[in-house]
């Protein structure tokens, strides 16, 4: 029989397709990607084509060259210039279009995705990451922050080249606010937290969990909405990624990266998106919310049965996948 869970956080339904469930390697890439080359010449954030993007805002350099480059979205999202603005009309709600839209390119080398990139790498990129995170919330224009990536045509990227964004918008989205009061409610009927409660019952069952260290555990989550849906939470309760130590960032580095490679080598490099989902900076003990990472592989294809309900059909098992998962060797 098919069954349905209820993800705590989401506050989504969905549908675990028992019986139409695939196997793990059934959700392999199929399809035949040409090699990326080292270096593109058309491409705008390669070395030496610095001039085809705006002025660096931001950039880690050795002593030979850029490791890693901040500019501002040549195709932004929202304005860098003017005031936040509300109108407000009869049934018309209004905001002028004001944040902060950055691209960081994440390595000189065009060919290159997380997973095999230098561990000391994607050490640098989390560290860029927390300064520019930290930076967009001085601008007071901002309500909230997102960091994201999008890996490969189906994830929806644009250009090849490894990088990530960040986008300070003017408003807390709704996803974020949801989760928010989700926990709010959880923290008020228990006294828990609710990221806190779900890691602590995600490692006692261990079955969905792929890999622990010391500061992280990576899991598919027991209500995960497509197939090896997986999120990194801290084990330490803290609500803002701004709160992050080096330490921690040394230790997330090993996890995405590690968890990522099993992806990889496992699923044959699918196009995948992640996010941080945070909150601001916060002085104080916020005990209601916990920061972590999501992770999607693009091994599936939403149809209008999502579009209509707002419900996923999961057509893995996560323990299937998750145990999958923590068979593949990373090189």
């Amino acid at each position: 029989m098919q069954e349905l869970r209820l993800n705590l956080i989401t506050r989504e339904w969905v549908i675990i397709a028992k019986e139409r469930a695939k196997r793990p390697e059934d959700f392999r890439v199929k399809s035949e990607r040409p090699a990326l080359p080292l270096y593109s010449e058309t491409c705008p954030f390669c070395p030496g084509n610095e001039k085809r993007t705006p002025p660096e805002t931001f950039s880690l350099k050795d002593e030979k060259a850029w490791k890693i480059r901040v500019m501002p979205n040549k195709f932004s999202a929202l304005s860098l210039e003017g005031e936040r603005m509300r109108g407000n009309g009869g049934i018309k709600r209004n905001l002028s279009g004001v944040g902060i839209h950055e691209v960081i390119v994440e390595t000189p080398f065009h060919n290159m995705t997380t997973a095999i990139l230098p561990l000391s790498q994607v050490e640098d990129i989390l560290r860029v990451y927390r300064e520019r995170f930290v930076e967009a919330y001085k601008d007071p224009r901002v309500e909230h922050v997102i960091i994201f990536k999008n890996q490969g045509e189906r994830a929806g990227t644009s250009i090849e080249h490894p990088h990530s964004q960040l986008v300070g918008l003017p408003v807390t989205p709704i996803q974020v606010r949801m989760r928010m009061d989700e926990g709010i409610r959880f923290f008020d009927d228990t006294g828990d937290c609710l990221m806190c409660k779900t890691l602590k019952d995600e490692l006692q069952e261990g079955t969905r969990i792929i890999m622990e260290t010391e500061h992280f555990v990576s899991f598919i989550p027991y209500a995960a909405l497509s197939p090896f849906h997986m999120w990194v939470f801290p084990r330490r309760h803290n609500p803002s990624f701004s709160g992050i130590t080096d330490e921690e960032i040394n230790d997330l580095a090993r996890i995405i990266k590690t968890t990522l490679g099993k992806v990889y080598y496992g699923l044959d490099n699918p196009d995948f998106n992640y996010t941080i989902r945070s909150m601001r900076p916060v002085f104080g003990n916020v005990e209601f919310f916990h920061w972590y990472l999501s992770i999607v592989p693009r091994v599936y294809q939403t149809s209008g049965f999502e579009m209509g309900t707002g419900m996923y059909i999961n057509m893995a098992l996560p323990e299937d996948s998750a145990g999958f998962l923590r068979s593949i060797d990373v090189k």
